[in-house]
């Protein structure tokens, strides 16, 4: 094998190429479904959980995902997790019955919950302590770059082969970075793993990682960044002027991924990754208070998703900063996955019903809100991880 394919900046790179495929997961139903519920027919509300039951997997289970990394090791459950995901997309190509469909959703979460445990535990694992900043960030960004991927080709690709195209193309691109991280990815010496948790043990498990200072401050924060990040992409747009909509809809993730490869890259190498998280809550605030001041504008809502892209980034990177042992990091990763996933679910219809106020206030109050949380839980959590270095 060429010596550049086991080089960690490809390894790196092939890693969040897998996070891609798990990101598409989401982003090949969203983009395509007006056309899904044509297919489908009167499904009515239903249709909703095409989307959101990838989700309810990680909101029950994401740190469960963490624990069996340990049991079983990351590479295993990282290329278990891209099969899995290849099988469940060919099978959604053949565009089963709808109930069939949303059975396939919800085994697809374990698939996604899979990825995005191990492969950003493996980034870590795999970076140089230098470069470790930089390429967390990079795998922050695997969300806003598929979507926006998917956005572009998905179109012409059904309009051409059919709306079973977008899951073939997707199976074939979860198989071939199964195949490929397979070889790349170096088998670990596993002398023997522990015993297998009880469900008393995982109980426990959680108590203990969430009041842990360490393993749950990233997961903490990042569930006040899901509240509204997903949320805000889906409620803005609409409140703009028409002749701006597309343009800042697609500009929105695309200002919190540059703002987190350029800024947040560089504030990285200067200050904890901690600090970068405070620094985008804060300035989110501001741009939250410029909203209740002069009215939602396409430039505040580019603005206020470039400060989310601060901790974005820094939120990936925080796990190995704050928890030096391989097993922590699974476990904080795992947390990560599970409060994105609840964040997800909540955020939006939250959202919505303060929109249904009639107040304008009510949606930058909320973010204000939701950041200034954010913002007291991590200098709280800090305090607390001063304390226990003193003891």
């Amino acid at each position: 094998m060429p010596l550049f394919l086991r080089s960690p900046l490809f390894v790196v790179l092939a890693l969040w190429a897998a996070g891609l495929g798990a990101a598409a997961q989401f982003a090949k139903i969203v983009v395509i479904f007006p056309e899904l519920q044509i297919h489908y027919g009167e499904t009515g509300a239903a249709s909703g959980y095409l989307v959101s039951l990838i989700s309810f997997v990680g909101m029950g289970l994401g740190l469960v995902a963490g624990v069996i990394a340990i049991q079983i090791g990351l590479r295993k459950l990282l290329l278990s997790g891209l099969w899995l995901g290849a099988v469940i997309s060919a099978w959604q190509a053949t565009l089963p019955g709808f109930e069939a469909m949303l059975l396939s959703r919800f085994v697809e979460g374990l698939s996604h919950l899979a990825i995005v445990v191990a492969a950003p535990t493996l980034i870590a694992q795999t970076s140089t302590h230098r470069h470790q900043g930089a390429a967390l960030t990079l795998w922050g960004t695997f969300f806003g770059v598929a979507f926006a991927a998917v956005a572009l080709f998905a179109p012409a690709l059904i309009a051409t082969h059919g709306l079973g195209a977008l899951a073939l193309v997707h199976a074939l691109y979860m198989a071939v970075f199964a195949i490929l991280l397979t070889f790349v990815l170096p088998r670990p010496n596993r002398i023997g793993a522990p015993a297998w948790p009880s469900i008393g043990d995982i109980a426990r498990r959680h108590i203990s990682v969430y009041s842990s200072p360490f393993i749950a401050a990233p997961a903490l924060g990042w569930l006040f960044y899901t509240l509204t990040f997903v949320s805000l992409l889906a409620i803005l747009p609409p409140m703009l002027d028409p002749a701006e909509r597309t343009y800042v809809t697609a500009a929105m993730p695309l200002a919190s991924i540059a703002s987190s490869l350029s800024i947040g890259t560089w504030l990285l190498r200067y200050m904890p990754a901690v600090g970068v998280i405070i620094a985008g809550f804060g300035l989110a605030i501001l741009m939250a208070i410029a909203l209740i001041v002069f009215g939602v504008s396409g430039g505040l809502a580019i603005a206020l998703f470039a400060c989310l892209g601060l901790v974005q980034g820094a939120s990936f990177a925080a796990v190995p900063e704050l928890n030096p042992g391989l097993p922590e990091r699974a476990l904080a990763n795992g947390g990560l996955a599970q409060m994105g996933n609840i964040g997800n679910g909540l955020g939006t219809p939250a959202a919505l019903a303060i929109l249904t106020l009639g107040n304008g206030f009510g949606l930058p109050l909320f973010l204000v809100i939701s950041y200034s949380a954010a913002i007291a839980l991590h200098l709280y959590l800090a305090r607390r991880r001063k304390l226990a270095h003193q003891d």
